[in-house]
């Protein structure tokens, strides 16, 4: 019992210390330049996105290499709506809503989730009898094929600008206060991209206790029953195809959600944005961290998406003492490779893989 409490209290102090420092971090950050806070932004644009992957791979296992492409129905999703290029492009649009759309953010984070599950199910129909390599490919193909329709949607009529992108995206507005803008407490000033971590953290503390609660649900232990084995769950009454369909759905709609906010963020959206490496990277952080351990996916998520920036100082002393032969971007690819490689190698189960069940049960001894 005493062990107990004190493993609760540990516990308690454990969140704790840590609340204060991620409400604390951009406030230092801040003062070394905005560089770092929008590092810190897109690490939890990434986390959203690798925990909504997560959900896919890591409880499922289902693999699946397009998951970029719900990243960039959230984000054109958002573009279209709070931008003028739908008022700019079509004279109904524009006589019917004069002064755009201009939506909440009660809207866009349900709308995003919504469509982007719709389009995760859709995926998810005619895949249900794939697996592992097969499956892969299919996913890869959706994903570039979303990629190439924005890329190619701006004739005969211009609905996503084609390769220009959209511009000119509003920022986020939350009970009348305007993200986009920075706000004065004080003396103290807190900057757009500040204000946007606190937003982003929000959304990802929400979006780690529905991880949680659907891992230990019946449906989070019918996932896990499907990835261990398909056959033997299907023979213990699991109904397979909808827990599939339900697996892409749900980790689609974080995917939509952060798309969304990366528009917003951003204030811009163009196909470069959506390519097949960044979906690679995103399996990458999944795995790297450890598949179905929420913890070890923030991990890998922090690390992969902060290290190429932090590497920017290392890459370039090197880049200097080879005259300028090496390419600064190339090298520092070639050094998050070389990273990912070693830890592979040393930690074959990801950083902070998830605990093996059989450890975890205390078997009664033998008197």
């Amino acid at each position: 019992m005493l062990q107990n409490f004190y493993d609760k209290q540990s516990k308690t102090t454990v969140f704790i210390v840590s609340a204060i420092a991620l409400l604390v971090l951009p406030l230092l950050l801040q003062g070394m330049g905005n560089f770092w806070v929008r590092i810190a932004d897109m690490a939890l644009l990434y986390v959203l996105l690798a925990l909504g992957l997560n959900i896919v791979v890591g409880y499922a296992g289902l693999l699946d290499l397009g998951f970029v492409a719900f990243f960039a129905i959230g984000a054109y999703m958002f573009g279209l709506m709070d931008s003028p290029h739908l008022t700019d492009t079509f004279q109904w649009f524009a006589q019917t809503f004069p002064q755009g759309l201009h939506t909440s953010i009660w809207l866009v984070i349900p709308l995003g989730a919504a469509i982007a599950g719709l389009f995760g199910i859709l995926l998810g129909a005619p895949t249900l009898k794939l697996r592992g390599d097969y499956l892969a490919i299919v996913t890869l193909g959706f994903g570039e094929i979303i990629r190439v329709f924005l890329n190619n949607l701006d004739h005969p009529v211009n609905i996503t600008n084609g390769p220009k992108g959209l511009n000119q995206i509003e920022s986020m507005r939350i009970f009348g206060l305007n993200l986009g803008r920075p706000l004065e407490i004080g003396s103290f000033t807190l900057n757009s991209v500040t204000q946007y971590f606190y937003l982003f953290l929000i959304l990802v503390v929400i979006s780690v206790v529905i991880c949680h609660r659907l891992q230990v649900s019946r449906i989070g232990r019918a996932w896990m029953a499907i990835r261990e084995d398909e056959i033997a769950a299907k023979a213990m009454g699991i109904n397979t195809r909808n827990m599939k369909l339900l697996a892409f759905g749900m980790g689609a709609t974080f995917g939509g959600v952060s798309g969304t906010m990366f528009a917003s963020f951003q204030g811009f959206v163009s196909p470069e944005s959506f390519t097949l490496q960044e979906s690679v990277m995103i399996v990458a952080m999944v795995v790297l961290g450890g598949l179905g351990h929420i913890p070890g996916v923030i991990l890998g998520a922090l690390l992969l998406s902060a290290l190429p920036e932090v590497l920017r100082y290392v890459s370039e002393p090197l880049v200097q003492l080879t005259g300028g032969r090496l390419d600064a971007a190339i090298l520092r690819q070639l050094l998050v490779a070389l990273a990912m490689i070693g830890v592979m190698l040393v930690r074959p189960r990801g950083l902070w893989p998830a605990p093996e069940h059989g450890k975890l049960i205390a078997l009664p001894s033998s008197k």
